[in-house]
């Protein structure tokens, strides 16, 4: 059913919401345990100097909007024309999953050669789906 295709969508949007809720928290504590003063915000450097203890989680939230843009571009396209698949369903999973595992080692791990190879995973699924998109509309002709 082409509508498969949306539950790996609904999974990604909630866990960006995870990973908002995520730096919400870790900047509220922040604040908490260490009260900015006016000099902390009076520049966009300054503040990134006081909340550098805890951006991994905006860092990755930044991340979620830069390659799975281009999943969530794919989704519809893949729902109008009719080639949300098996195949496409499966990747699309692929995909969420291996972004949730990126995120967890940007922010929890910390270990870059792991996040790049995850992050490089993730890019190699992404690029199967709009080819494999790109291929069945080619043969649909």
């Amino acid at each position: 059913m082409p509508i498969d295709i949306l539950w790996p969508v609904f999974a990604l949007v909630a866990w960006i919401f995870v990973v908002w809720f995520w730096m919400y928290v870790a900047r509220f504590s922040l604040i908490r345990r260490q009260p900015p003063t006016a000099e902390d915000f009076a520049s966009g450097a300054n503040a990134l100097r006081y909340f550098e203890p805890v951006e991994m989680p905006a860092n990755n939230l930044r991340n979620l909007f830069e390659m799975p843009v281009l999943f969530l571009a794919l989704v519809p396209l893949l729902m109008i024309t009719h080639q949300a698949g098996h195949v496409q369903v499966a990747l699309a999973w692929a995909f969420v999953g291996l972004r949730v595992v990126h995120s967890y080692v940007q922010i929890v791990v910390k270990r870059i050669p792991l996040r790049f190879m995850v992050y490089l995973a993730s890019c190699a699924v992404l690029a199967a789906m709009w080819i494999g998109f790109f291929a069945d509309l080619a043969m649909a002709r």
